[in-house]
């Protein structure tokens, strides 16, 4: 039997270091102006053949680091988001939030989400149940919010990448597209957001800040039979003061106070 030499064994190294290099440069496509490739794309943009390129996409689909879309590209798939909403997970603010979002979840009988900005949208990292009722709604923790939520809303207002933000809301069509903008705008002048996404559920979200900006939103989600979405409810105002008081705690400065002041 023929033992594998050194220079072939160097040469498997290599290879196997080009491929996770190659890897990492699919990857790194996807930003919120690129939620989704295509094999086509991922060829031009590095530089490869398509075959070579669609053989890689169909290996991290596999992997479940891609997910093939309903428009044929590819998109991040539920391993990466899982891996995402895990190193996320480490952040400060996921770390001192449990305490206030228990206290907000008793205060409003309701579901508590805590949401990080993730590749093209907020991220859900922690959820706290209101298990006080028959009907509980919740969040799947790792779950990809989508641009109508009422996190993703708040997001897009206080992002400190607002060109990437509004190449992100470009790429909807166009009443959806002229509808996400004028809420976002509203977002910014009430510095809050509430939204039914999905039919029959409520969610009320606030901003929550460190010491560079945004970095979460915490928000409460319920039935809208028993959550309403006015700007003066008492469940919105426990919802403001929570996400200031996470805020301060985290050093940061409340935006949507600025609001106030110049009033």
């Amino acid at each position: 039997m023929t033992k594998p030499t050194r220079s072939t064994d160097t040469r498997a190294d290599q290879a196997d270091i080009q491929a996770v290099s190659r890897v990492s440069q699919i990857l790194s496509l996807f930003d919120p102006a690129t939620p989704e490739v295509t094999a086509a794309e991922v060829a031009e943009r590095l530089g490869l053949n398509r075959t070579t390129a669609y053989r890689y996409c169909t290996s991290l689909v596999a992997a479940g680091l891609l997910e093939r879309s309903n428009e044929g590209g590819y998109a991040p798939g539920g391993l990466l988001l899982q891996l995402g909403a895990f190193a996320i997970g480490h952040r400060r603010v996921v770390n001192l939030a449990p305490r206030h979002m228990q206290a907000l979840s008793r205060a409003t009988q309701t579901s508590v989400v805590l949401s990080l900005w993730g590749l093209t949208g907020p991220v859900v990292s922690r959820v706290e149940e209101n298990v006080s009722t028959i009907v509980v709604v919740s969040v799947r923790v790792g779950s990809h919010l989508p641009l109508d939520t009422a996190q993703s809303k708040v997001f897009l207002a206080y992002h400190a990448d607002q060109l990437s933000m509004e190449r992100l809301i470009g790429t909807l069509s166009g009443t959806a597209r002229d509808e996400l903008r004028a809420d976002v705008d509203r977002v910014r002048a009430v510095g809050h957001c509430s939204a039914m996404s999905t039919p029959g559920i409520v969610a009320v979200a606030a901003p929550v800040f460190d010491e560079y900006g945004i970095c979460a939103t915490i928000a409460i989600v319920g039935p809208d039979n028993t959550l309403a979405m006015g700007d003066d409810t008492p469940e919105l105002r426990v919802v403001v003061d929570t996400a200031r008081e996470l805020t301060a705690e985290l050093g940061g400065h409340y935006r949507p106070d600025d609001i106030q002041r110049a009033v």
